[in-house]
């Protein structure tokens, strides 16, 4: 794939979300459903490599980036990643003026809804991949389970998640990743 092209369809996907993974139905839908670089493995896997590793969630970019195209695509996703960032200035500082106004509110407000439901969207495809057998679903409704009734670092879960993972795969429970 054209570097430049992987560059715009990834700034499309960072700048029609402003939180993290909420890009991730538009990198979905453009890398693996339309042009087909990108696999749903490769795109989880990209996701977990980045929930796995300090930094903002967002940086999957960078790791799809590099699942498409090498260490060039890599850059060409971290430039993605940092683009909205300089477009964004200008933005916070008109809505930092104007927090207090009913329709500034409404706009924040919606894109946060919007933002939550992108994500839900996102996370089904992700699911079906990586939801292959009992261990997993065990993993992910314990997981959810934690998240939903407890104040316990997300850190702490990856980390469960991953011991119960590998335990599980040495054991020939499940296949793993790959």
């Amino acid at each position: 794939m054209n570097l430049a092209l992987l560059y715009l369809l990834l700034l499309k996907g960072t700048c029609t979300a402003f939180a993290g993974l909420a890009s991730l139905p538009v990198i979905h839908d453009t890398l693996v459903t339309q042009y087909h670089a990108l696999t749903d493995q490769q795109l989880n896997q990209a996701v977990v490599i980045t929930r796995s590793t300090p930094g903002p969630v967002g940086l999957y970019i960078v790791s799809v980036g590099y699942f498409v195209a090498g260490v060039p695509g890599a850059i060409a996703g971290w430039l993605a990643m940092i683009t909205p960032a300089f477009l964004i200035i200008p933005l916070v500082h008109f809505a930092g003026r104007h927090t207090d106004h009913p329709r500034v509110k409404s706009i924040l407000q919606a894109v946060v809804i919007a933002s939550a439901g992108l994500l839900l969207a996102a996370s089904i495809p992700l699911a079906r991949v990586a939801l292959t057998d009992p261990v997993t679903v065990g993993i992910a409704a314990i997981s959810l389970v934690i998240l939903l009734t407890t104040e316990l670092d997300t850190l702490w879960i990856i980390l469960s998640a991953a011991v119960v993972s590998l335990s599980a795969s040495s054991l020939g429970l499940i296949a793993g990743f790959g």
